[in-house]
C-alpha cells in the first residue's frame, strides 16, 4: 500500500522557481497541442505526471514517435523517440527565449518540427530555478497525481485522464454525469456536458497558497449549501467551487484518505443534484 507524506509547500517560497517551471511546461504543452489531433475538451493540450517530472506522453509527429520530459528528479529537458535517440539538455533556469531555442533546435536535430509561435517566450533574461524547491513541488504533485488516480478508478461513469493543464499550471480531472446541458449544441465537446472538476492548484491571485478545488458545470442549485469536511470550504470569490488548502493535508496521519474523503463528498453531492 503507497504510503503518502505531503511537504510543507508555501507559495510564497517557491512561486520564482514554479514560475520558470510554468513557462517551460507551457512549452511542452504546446509542443503537444501543435502536433496531436484536437480531441474533446482541449485532451491534446494537456501534460502528464510521470515517474521522474512532467512528460508530453507519446507524439506521433511524420515518421517518428517522441516524447517531452521535464525531469524533475535530474533537472533536464528529454527528448526521445521510438527509435531509441534522446536529447538531453539541463534544466537550469534559462531564458524562456533560450529554453524555446534549446528545445525546438533538439527537436529539429532529431528531424521534429514543431511551429510554434515565440510571443509566450520572448522573454530574455534568465529565470530562477531552485532544485531544492522543484523538487519539493514534485514530491507533491506526484503524491496528488497519485490520490487523484485513486479517486478516478474509484468512479463508474465517464473521467478524463488526470492531466496537468500548462496555462494555469493546475492537475485535474473531470467527471461527467453522462447527460447533456440544456440549451447548448450537443456537438459541443466543450459545453454541452454536464460535468464536475477536480484539480490541485500551486497558488494563484485569488487563493495565494496551494489549493484543492472542486467545481461544477453548470453549477448546480444548492451545491454551495453543501456541508464539507473538516478544513474545507466553499469559494464564491474568483470562482464558486469547494476549496481544500493544501496545508491542511501536511503532517496528516493519512493525507490520501483525507483528500479522497472531501473529494468523495462533493462529488457525490453534486452527482445527487444533478439527476
Amino acid at each position: 500500500m503507497a504510503v503518502f507524506n505531503f511537504p510543507a509547500l508555501s507559495l510564497a517560497e517557491i512561486k520564482p522557481t514554479l514560475d520558470t517551471l510554468h513557462l517551460y511546461s507551457r512549452l511542452a504543452g504546446k509542443i503537444r497541442q501543435t502536433l496531436l489531433p484536437e480531441q474533446k475538451h482541449w485532451y491534446h493540450a494537456s501534460l502528464f505526471a510521470a515517474a521522474t517530472g512532467i512528460t508530453t506522453g507519446p507524439i506521433w509527429a511524420d515518421d517518428k514517435i517522441f516524447e517531452v520530459l521535464l525531469d524533475l528528479t535530474r533537472h533536464h529537458l528529454i527528448i526521445s523517440t521510438h527509435q531509441g535517440y534522446q536529447c538531453h539538455r539541463p534544466l537550469s533556469g534559462q531564458s524562456p527565449a533560450r529554453f524555446y531555442d534549446e528545445t525546438l533546435s533538439s527537436l529539429k536535430a532529431l528531424g521534429i518540427e514543431a511551429a510554434i509561435g515565440r510571443d509566450l517566450f520572448a522573454e530574455t533574461a534568465a529565470g530562477a530555478y531552485n532544485k531544492a524547491h522543484i523538487e519539493t513541488y514534485w514530491r507533491a504533485l506526484s503524491q496528488i497525481d497519485a490520490v487523484f488516480r485513486r479517486f478516478k478508478g474509484e468512479l463508474r461513469q465517464e473521467t478524463s485522464p488526470v492531466q496537468l493543464w500548462p496555462h494555469h499550471f493546475d492537475l485535474a480531472l473531470l467527471w461527467f454525469s453522462g447527460r447533456l446541458v440544456p440549451g447548448q449544441d450537443p456537438a459541443n465537446a466543450e459545453y454541452a456536458d454536464e460535468q464536475m472538476n477536480f484539480g490541485f492548484a500551486p497558488g494563484d491571485d485569488g487563493i495565494p497558497e496551494p489549493y484543492f478545488y472542486i467545481t461544477a458545470y453548470p453549477l448546480p442549485a444548492g451545491l454551495a449549501n453543501t456541508q464539507l469536511p473538516h478544513d474545507a470550504y466553499w469559494h464564491t470569490a474568483t470562482f464558486t467551487g469547494a476549496v481544500l488548502p493544501y496545508r491542511a493535508l501536511v503532517g496528516s496521519a493519512d493525507p490520501a484518505a483525507q483528500l479522497l474523503t472531501f473529494l468523495h463528498a462533493v462529488q457525490q453531492a453534486g452527482a445527487a443534484l444533478m439527476q
